[in-house]
């Protein structure tokens, strides 16, 4: 399981800067963040409830709380705080991000909805 070697928030750019300790870097937007939080909110608490969130393009990260050695908890200025962001989470969201991004875009063309409006 990968570890969070450093992890950076460039704030002016939304921007969250994490680097594992197999080598790998991720650089994570907030709206990316925000609209894959592992939160039972976005993910549901079973298989096919996730959430496809809405208008979160100008979204920024306010903080960052360690949670033991294994996760972060990210504050959203949305107040969206509830999500536990696992090492091995965030690992997963740069090795998946074309793909995710991706299918997250498609579906908000689907439901006729908007990075910038909810």
């Amino acid at each position: 399981m990968p570890v969070a070697t450093m992890i950076r928030l460039n704030a002016a750019d939304r921007l969250l800067c994490v680097e594992f300790d197999d080598g790998t870097k991720a650089v994570l937007s907030a709206e990316y963040l925000r609209v894959e939080s592992p939160s039972a909110e976005v993910q549901g608490h079973g298989p096919g409830q996730k959430q496809i969130v809405a208008g979160k393009r100008s979204v920024a990260i306010v903080g960052i709380e360690p949670v033991g050695n294994y996760a972060v908890r990210l504050l959203f200025d949305d107040r969206h705080d509830t999500g536990i962001y696992s090492w091995e989470y965030l690992h997963e969201l740069g090795d998946q991000q074309t793909q995710r991004w991706n299918a997250y875009l498609a579906a908000l063309q689907e439901r006729g909805l908007s990075r910038d409006t909810a």
